[in-house]
């Protein structure tokens, strides 16, 4: 879940002019049939750090993510009216639609997301054809794109933090163009190891890698990540990786560019104000009819492929099954929201996740218990409501860059909730103490650890979620990324 933006004081004056670059801006816009577009602004870390650093400070440079946008970007010119966008700068990139369909969906979505997350089924896929790479081509005119308006708004001495998987081109695209600024590239997802990195077109994966090494600093979420990174680039490069005293340092081609490690952590004050509004009350109210006195696993996560729901049914079903004494006295809330319904694969696993999640009602339910409260509609403040009525939180991705489910459900939860947690979630990483750790492929390890968190006793449980909410809250967006931003200029 994103947190919402929240203004802090402005930072000090001697820090340079900030740029951020990403896929998704801080504003999305909607059209009426008379033409009218309205914007929404949204939330998150580079928000509210953006924000921290005062009036003008910083500039936000993302791409159209629709024809609505498109409009905005056409009427706007370079920058978005501030009115739009709470007073922040922001650029947004009118960038063709066939252009950003192939690097968006055809390749970071499809391969590199695939790649990272692990999620290929090897005897089928990926196919690198003719196809592939009139898309490869596009992504690198789509990071292009992105690179110039970076040159163009980049002040002498800039600093530039560039985000995520969709945009690992830019930093060494901009460093040819413009030496003189500092370039910082963070990545939001694991990194595969070099083994399955190789799944990619030796020329694909030489140009991933020494794109991000044009920046000063490439950092990760995770130390696992960072390790990665730095393992395929030795392994695919033959780059040198050195570590200085004060982190290692990769070296390609007389550039050096440090790796760093950000883990992005809940931002505590504002999930527990939100949580606390009436709207949340209404829908907490809603549930606890619905689930009566009874006991409560509940998940929150986009139906995306790396979230493993199909998995967490299933181990759900096999508790009921293995442990009959759970009938009628147990409810898994499973919010699966759709995501990427314009890819098939993704269209087909969320009608799969609907289809167990029935299955499971039919083969255990009763006139006065649904074993499963499956919701696919996004609302956030019903999101909110399960978190703060869980005693279990189920977490278990196949792979995860982070994931924060797994640090809000603590932070709001009113009695204390046990984490059945991925070994494979990034979150992991700090959380893994005082949580229930699983094998996100094994079911009835899942099983197991689903009944010792529902058997845990409540000063137990208590003592435990407060501890993983201390360490949930430790790096909260806005800290998050002037960390990033004071690594990147000291």
């Amino acid at each position: 879940m994103d947190a919402a933006e929240h203004t802090e004081s402005p930072a000090p004056a001697a820090r340079p002019k900030v740029l951020v670059a990403s896929n998704r801006g801080p504003v999305a816009y909607t059209a009426a049939e008379d033409g009218t577009l309205t914007a929404r602004r949204g939330g998150g870390g580079l928000v509210s750090g953006l924000s921290a650093l005062g009036p003008g400070a910083g500039v936000w440079v993302c791409a159209a993510l629709g024809e609505a946008d498109r409009e905005a970007a056409r009427r706007a010119g370079p920058r978005l009216d501030p009115s739009d966008t709470g007073g922040q700068d922001v650029r947004m990139l009118d960038i063709p639609p066939e252009t950003f369909d192939a690097a968006y969906n055809g390749v970071a979505n499809s391969v590199l997301w695939f790649v990272h997350h692990l999620l290929y089924q090897t005897p089928f896929e990926p196919v690198f054809d003719a196809g592939f790479e009139r898309q490869w081509e596009q992504y690198r005119a789509y990071n292009q794109t992105f690179a110039r308006a970076l040159a163009e708004e980049a002040e002498p001495g800039a600093a530039v933090l560039v985000q995520d998987y969709h945009l690992a081109l830019v930093p060494r695209m901009l460093r040819e163009l413009r030496p003189d600024v500092r370039i910082g590239h963070f990545s939001h997802t694991p990194w595969a190891p070099p083994e399955l990195f190789r799944v990619l077109p030796g020329p694909v994966a030489r140009e991933l890698l020494l794109g991000m090494l044009g920046a000063d600093r490439a950092a990760f979420l995770t130390a696992r990540w960072a390790r990665a990174f730095a393992d395929c680039c030795a392994d695919v490069l033959g780059a040198d990786v050195v570590s200085d005293g004060g982190g290692e340092v990769i070296h390609e081609g007389g550039l050096a560019t440090a790796l760093g490690v950000h883990g992005l952590g809940a931002d505590g004050g504002f999930l527990r104000e939100r949580a606390s509004r009436p709207d949340v009350d209404e829908r907490l109210a809603e549930l606890r009819a619905q689930v009566g006195d009874r006991r409560t696993i509940v998940r929150v996560d986009r139906t995306e492929l790396s979230k493993n729901i199909v998995r967490g049914l299933l181990a759900y079903r096999r508790l009921l099954t293995d442990r009959p004494e759970w009938h009628g006295r147990v409810v898994h809330l499973a919010f699966a929201y759709p995501s990427r319904q314009d890819l098939a694969v993704y269209r087909a696993y969320t009608a799969e996740v609907t289809r167990v999640a029935e299955e499971i009602n039919k083969t255990f339910g009763t006139g006065d218990w649904t074993p499963v409260l499956l919701h696919v509609k996004d609302d956030f403040a019903r999101s909110l409501a399960a978190y703060r009525m869980a005693d279990v939180a189920l977490v278990n991705p196949i792979r995860d860059g982070m994931n924060l489910v797994a640090k809000e459900i603590p932070v709001v939860s009113e009695s204390g909730c046990a984490l059945v947690l991925s070994r494979e979630a990034g979150a992991a990483e700090e959380l893994a103490e005082d949580a229930l750790m699983v094998n996100p492929y094994d079911i009835a390890g899942t099983a197991e650890a689903l009944h010792a968190a529902l058997r845990m006793d409540d000063a137990e449980r208590a003592e435990r979620s407060a501890r993983l909410a201390a360490r949930a809250t430790a790096l909260p967006p806005r800290d998050w990324f002037l960390a990033q931003l004071d690594a990147l200029v000291p």
